[in-house]
């Protein structure tokens, strides 16, 4: 069980990676903001610094669960493992504060939210068996 959770928890440190990518990365294009509900560039502009923001705390996310698994699987594992359940809560809970702002991202606070959560369920599964 720990194996397929830790390939969902990589597939899901994968996701906030691209949202770094977009937030912080690749804002400036249109379509990358239109992508998060904003209308124009002016407003774009104005996000811009949040986003640049949010983008970062989306890669540490990403970067303290890559360094969860590696600790789970070489020479740490319950120091691993807290590192991952400790990055996938946020990632859920994060999943679940995007579901405030708007029916709009359901979809991606499903996607936001599922990798981590099914993860972390066959996480706690594995170090009960």
């Amino acid at each position: 069980m720990a194996i397929i959770g830790s390939v969902l928890i990589a597939a899901a440190a994968l996701v906030q990676l691209s949202f770094f990518a977009m937030q912080s990365v690749l804002w400036p294009a249109p379509g990358v903001w239109r992508r998060f509900g904003v209308a124009s560039q002016s407003q774009a502009d104005a996000v811009r610094p949040m986003a640049y923001t949010q983008g970062f705390y989306n890669l540490f996310l990403a970067g303290g669960s890559v360094v969860g698994l590696l600790l789970y699987w070489t020479t740490l594992r319950q120091v691993g493992f807290g590192l991952i359940f400790f990055c996938g809560v946020c990632m859920i809970l994060a999943s679940l504060v995007l579901l405030t702002i708007s029916r709009r991202f359901w979809a991606t606070a499903v996607l936001q939210g599922a990798l981590p959560l099914v993860g972390l369920i066959l996480f706690v599964i594995g170090e009960n068996e």
